[in-house]
C-alpha cells in the first residue's frame, strides 16, 4: 500500500470514527435525556393519580357524612334503638339516600351488623356485615377500596363508613362509588402516554380484567407477567412490552401501581404506560441526520485527503523518483520542486547530493582512468620486458659473431633466428591477449541453458583434469532439474565458465576435487565453483578480480577480469569465499530476465 493511500485511508477513518463516536454520543444522551423526562412524567402521572384518588375519596367520605348527618338518619338511629323495632320499614330507604348523594352503593347496617336496607342490592335484607363493628372509630376513617358484591357480579367500591351513635349503638352507613376505568377518565394524560385498569377481583390473571378508557386492552395476555408479579410481590414494578417485532418502534414501558384494600388484600393495579416511539422516531432521525452529515463530511474529508495526501507524497514520489534514477547510475537527476518548507529543502538537499555525487563521479572516474592507465602501462612494461631482453641479446651475439667473422656464424644465425621468432611469438601473444580483453563484445541476451553449458566446459576439460604426469582432478557436478534459463549471451557466459574451470586448474596443482552447483534462489540462477586447492588470503580475495593481477608465475591476470567483465554485464554479481588451505569457492548469481542496469561484484 502506498503512502498515499494510508494517508487518504487515515483521513477517512479518522473523519468516520468522529462521526460516529459523535453520533453515538447524542444518541446516548438523548435516551438518557428521554428515559429521564419519561421517569420524570410518570411520577407526575402516579402523583395525578393519587391526588385524584384522594379527592375522589375524600368526596365519598363527604357524601356519606351528609347522609350521616341527615335528621332523617338520626331519627332513623332512634327508632332502631327502641327494643323491638321495626326494621323492615327502613327496606327501601337506602336507595332514595343513595340517589340524593349520587353514590353507587349505600348500606345502612344496624348495630348488630345485620343489613337494614341496601341500594346496590335490596335483597340482602336482613344479611349480617360483620366486619363493620370491628372498627369503633369510623367517623375518623377515610375512604378505602372493597370489593361489592351486586347480584350478578362483582363490583370494586371506593366507600366510607360513618356511624350514627344513640346511647350505646350504633347506626352504620356505608356508602361509596365505583371504581373502575371511568376513573383514567380524570386523569390529564400527555400525548403518547396511557393508563390502563386492572380489577383484582379474581384468583390468577384474567385478560378480561384488563381495560382501557373505553374498551379492553388487545393483546392483554403480554401483561400477564407483569401483574402475576404484582400479585406476588404487591409492590410498584416497571416492565417494558413489545408489541411488534419493531421492538425499538412499538414498545411501551409500564408502570404498575398496586391498589390495595383495608385488609392488605390487592384489588385493583393501576397501568401507566409511555410508548417508546418517539424516542425511536427522534434516534432514527439522529442516525438519518448523521448518516447525511457523515456522508457529506467524509465526501468533504476524502477531497481534502486526497488534496492533502497529493501535496504531501507527490514530492516524496518526486524523490522517490529521482533516488530510483541515480541507484540506475543516471547521476544527473534532478528533483524540480517549488514547495518552500521542509520537502522543499529535502529537495535541495537532494539536488546539491547528486550533484555532487556527480561530481565525486566524475573526479573518480578521471583518477580511476589514470591509474587503469598507469597500471596497464606497468603490466604492459613488464610483460614485454620479459622477451624484449631475449631479442637485445640475440641481436648482440649476432652482431659480434658478424664482425669476427667466425666460421659458427651461420650457426649462430640459425639459433638467434629461432629464438627471435619464439621471442615475437611470445610478443603476438601478449599484445593478442591484451587486444581481446580490451575488446570485449557487448552480450546478446537470449534465453541460454546453464546447465547445457557447464556441462559442455566441464568436458572440454576431461583431457586436462587426467593428464599425464600430474595428479588427477575429480569434477562433481550437482545440477537442478528444470532449472529456468536466464537470459545471457551463450558465447561470454562459456569464456567466463572456461576461465573459471581454468583458475581452479591452476589452484589445485596436486590434484583434488572440482564441485560445480547450480541452483535457482529469488528469480536468480545461482553457479558455484569449488575447488580443494591451497585457498586464498583475504588480499588475494580483494584483489583478485583486479585486471593484471595475478599471483602465479604465468598467465596475464586476465583471466577473472574477464569472468568478472561478463557477469557486470549481464546484471550479475559474482563472490569468492576462501580461506588458506580450504580450498575456493566463486559463486555467480545471473537474473533470470534482461536486467535494466548493470551490476557490481561483491
Amino acid at each position: 500500500m502506498s503512502f498515499r493511500t494510508k494517508l487518504l485511508a487515515f483521513f477517512t477513518l479518522t473523519i468516520v470514527a468522529a462521526v460516529t463516536l459523535v453520533a453515538w454520543g447524542i444518541s446516548v444522551h438523548t435516551r438518557r435525556a428521554f428515559q429521564q423526562f419519561d421517569r420524570q412524567r410518570t411520577e407526575a402521572l402516579v402523583g395525578q393519580f393519587r391526588l385524584e384518588y384522594a379527592q375522589r375519596g375524600e368526596e365519598v367520605t363527604r357524601r356519606v357524612q351528609g347522609i350521616a348527618d341527615a335528621e332523617a338518619t338520626l331519627r332513623m338511629a332512634m327508632d332502631l334503638s327502641r327494643p323491638q323495632a321495626d326494621a323492615s320499614q327502613y327496606y327501601n330507604d337506602a336507595r332514595g339516600l343513595a340517589e340524593t348523594q349520587q353514590l353507587d352503593f349505600l348500606d345502612i347496617v344496624a348495630d348488630d351488623g345485620t343489613l337494614i336496607s341496601s341500594a346496590e342490592w335490596p335483597a340482602r335484607f336482613g344479611y349480617k356485615n360483620d366486619w363493620v363493628g370491628a372498627v369503633k372509630d369510623w367517623n375518623s376513617q377515610g375512604a378505602f377500596l372493597r370489593r361489592v358484591d351486586m347480584p350478578d357480579t362483582v363490583e370494586l367500591g371506593l366507600l366510607a363508613v360513618r356511624a350514627v351513635r344513640v346511647g350505646e349503638k350504633h347506626l352504620y352507613l356505608i356508602g361509596g362509588q365505583r371504581f373502575n376505568q371511568d376513573f383514567l377518565a380524570t386523569l390529564v394524560l400527555p400525548a403518547s402516554v396511557r393508563a390502563l385498569f386492572y380489577r383484582n377481583l379474581e384468583p390468577g390473571f384474567v385478560g378480561s380484567a384488563l381495560t382501557g378508557l373505553h374498551s379492553p386492552v388487545g393483546q392483554a395476555d403480554l401483561f400477564a407477567p407483569l401483574i402475576t408479579e404484582v400479585q406476588r410481590t404487591h409492590r410498584e414494578l416497571e416492565k417494558r412490552i413489545d408489541w411488534t417485532s419493531d421492538r425499538a418502534a412499538s414498545s411501551e414501558t409500564f408502570h404498575a401501581i398496586p391498589l390495595m384494600g383495608r385488609e392488605g388484600d390487592l384489588l385493583g393495579v393501576l397501568l401507566v404506560g409511555s410508548s417508546r416511539r418517539d424516542l425511536a422516531e427522534m434516534l432514527n432521525f439522529i442516525r438519518a441526520l448523521a448518516l447525511l452529515a457523515g456522508g457529506g463530511v467524509i465526501l468533504l474529508g476524502l477531497i481534502l485527503g486526497w488534496w492533502i495526501s497529493v501535496r504531501v507524497t507527490r514530492p516524496i514520489e518526486q524523490l522517490a523518483a529521482g533516488a530510483r534514477e541515480v541507484a540506475a547510475g543516471r547521476w544527473e537527476a534532478r528533483v524540480e520542486m517549488h514547495s518552500r518548507g521542509e520537502i522543499g529543502q529535502l529537495a535541495d538537499a537532494f539536488n546539491d547530493m547528486t550533484r555532487q555525487i556527480a561530481e565525486q563521479r566524475e573526479r573518480l572516474l578521471q583518477t580511476e582512468r589514470v591509474a587503469a592507465w598507469r597500471e596497464l602501462a606497468r603490466r604492459f612494461a613488464h610483460e614485454l620486458k620479459n622477451p624484449l631482453f631475449p631479442l637485445q641479446l640475440t641481436a648482440e651475439n649476432l652482431r659480434r659473431a658478424r664482425e669476427q667473422t667466425s666460421g659458427q656464424f651461420d650457426e649462430v644465425f640459425a639459433e638467434s633466428a629461432a629464438t627471435l621468432r619464439a621471442e615475437l611469438e611470445n610478443l603476438k601473444t601478449i599484445v593478442s591477449a591484451f587486444s581481446d580483453f580490451a575488446k570485449m563484445p557487448a552480450p546478446e541476451f537470449e534465453p541460454v541453458d546453464v546447465n547445457e553449458s557447464v556441462r559442455s566446459v566441464v568436458k572440454l576439460f576431461e583431457s586436462q583434469f587426467s593428464a599425464v604426469g600430474r595428479p588427477p582432478i575429480t569434477p562433481e557436478l550437482y545440477l537442478e532439474e528444470n532449472l529456468t534459463r536466464p537470459q545471457a549471451d551463450p558465447v561470454l557466459l562459456r569464456r567466463a565458465l572456461e576461465n573459471l574451470v581454468l583458475h581452479s586448474l591452476d589452484a589445485m596443482p596436486a590434484g583434488g576435487t572440482l564441485t560445480v552447483r547450480t541452483s535457482q534462489h529469488n528469480g536468480s540462477v545461482r553457479l558455484e565453483f569449488a575447488d580443494t586447492g591451497a585457498g586464498l588470503t583475504p588480499e588475494e580475495c580483494a584483489r583478485l578480480f583486479t585486471p593484471y593481477y595475478t599471483s602465479k608465475q604465468h598467465g596475464t591476470g586476465l583471466g577473472l577480469a574477464i569472468v568478472l567483465s561478463v557477469v557486470s554485464d549481464h546484471g550479475g554479481k559474482i563472490a569468492v569465499e576462501s580461506a588458506p588451505g580450504a580450498g575456493a569457492t566463486f559463486r555467480i548469481e545471473l537474473p533470470i530476465e534482461h536486467p535494466i542496469a548493470p551490476m557490481t561484484a561483491v
